[in-house]
């Protein structure tokens, strides 16, 4: 057994406890403060994580966890080995004593360095996340290598972002039932399918509206992520623009026509903001730049068995002088045509029923109900 010292994330004590697979307080009786001399712990510049480099007179704060067990080792080293760092032995001091550990040492130093790193910054900001992320990810680990989990995690970190959104911007229930704790009880849940997208098999039961309890039944829900979706818009041409792009939502159903009409959009990535998606997305799907957004709707796509949650915003934009274009991210296999239409020319293309995707004709609907303020003489 061996002793390993952390620096960064994972002295965030219930981020170690996820990726090791232990309960809350199950590794209290082996973790100690330590320190690691001649090293300084910063920010990485313009990234939520911490650099460690060898700094003269500089001093590491850290823990140490002792009796580390083989498969413990091997969960730590899936955890932490795609990110180009590997175990080095080094000297700490703990409780005043010297003492020999292994430390997940990066290979490479072309980090640039950002500020000093401060866990409990990091834990404010990003900890729900990335514990959450490391559960997702350790789940992964008899289906995916390291390195193939690694690029997930970007992903999965977004998919509990979406879900701190969810808790702090629920809407009202002036009229709807309002829950309460305990109404909902997810009593177990299957493996299911861990993937990009998972697929989550689960029993429950719930308060009906009676005053009783439901019988416990067994469903299914695709966990999918939030996105946000902008409709550029021109108020004094009365033009939008659209996007074009190959679905495989149709491809599977068996239409014969797959490609698609929508409005620009993009998954929302952790800790971001939807209206700085739309903004970025815009950029890539179409090469607009988009300045102030006006909120349009924030709904559920289907919310009867996924977790899919758009943010839909207008782009108040100057369409006179764009040209349709081709654009796309070549790393993400895009394909996309943008078209500029006039509204009126939409519109005929969703009564013809060539536009037949929901978000975008919902969008349309809400542009046609504020058309008259959004052309008003200022």
């Amino acid at each position: 057994m061996s002793a390993l010292f952390f620096y960064g994330t994972l002295c965030h004590v219930p981020l170690l406890e996820a990726v090791l697979g232990v309960v809350p307080g199950g590794l209290s009786a082996r973790l100690t403060s330590a320190t690691l001399a001649d090293h300084q712990v910063s920010w990485v510049k313009d990234q939520p994580y911490p650099m460690i480099e060898k700094v003269a007179g500089q001093v590491a704060c850290g823990l140490v966890l002792e009796a580390v067990t083989e498969d413990e080792e091997d969960c730590l080293r899936y955890y932490e080995g795609a990110f180009s760092y590997h175990l080095s032995e080094v000297l700490i001091q703990v409780l005043g004593a010297a003492k020999t550990a292994l430390c997940f040492y990066p290979m490479s130093h072309d980090q640039a360095r950002g500020a000093k790193w401060e866990l409990e910054d990091w834990v404010r900001g990003w900890g729900e996340m990335a514990v959450g992320a490391a559960r997702d990810v350790m789940a992964r680990r008899a289906r995916y290598d390291a390195e193939t989990a690694a690029s997930l995690r970007p992903f999965l970190m977004a998919r509990h972002w979406a879900r701190m959104m969810a808790r702090n911007g629920a809407g009202p229930t002036t009229r709807r039932q309002s829950a309460a704790p305990g109404d909902v009880t997810v009593h177990e849940r299957a493996e299911g399918y861990r993937g990009f997208f998972e697929l989550a098999e689960f029993q429950f039961d719930h308060l009906k509206f009676d005053g009783t309890r439901s019988p416990r039944v067994g469903r299914e829900a695709f966990l999918a992520f939030d996105a946000a979706l902008v409709l550029p818009y021109d108020p004094v041409t009365d033009h939008i623009l659209l996007i074009e792009q190959l679905r495989f939502g149709p491809l599977w159903r068996d239409d014969p026509q797959p490609w698609i009409f929508e409005p620009i959009a993009g998954l929302v990535d952790a800790g971001e903001d939807p209206a700085d998606t739309a903004r970025r997305e815009a950029m890539e799907e179409s090469g607009l730049l988009l300045g102030a957004l006006e909120p349009m709707v924030r709904v559920y796509a289907s919310p009867g068995y996924s977790t899919e949650f758009f943010h839909c915003f207008l782009g108040v934009v100057d369409l006179s002088d764009f040209s349709a274009s081709r654009n796309g991210l070549t790393s993400e296999h895009e394909d996309i045509r943008s078209h500029v239409m006039p509204y009126d020319t939409a519109m005929a293309l969703v009564h013809s029923g060539e536009i037949n995707a929901g978000p975008l004709i919902m969008m349309l609907y809400w542009l046609g109900a504020e058309r008259g303020r959004l052309r008003a003489p200022t």
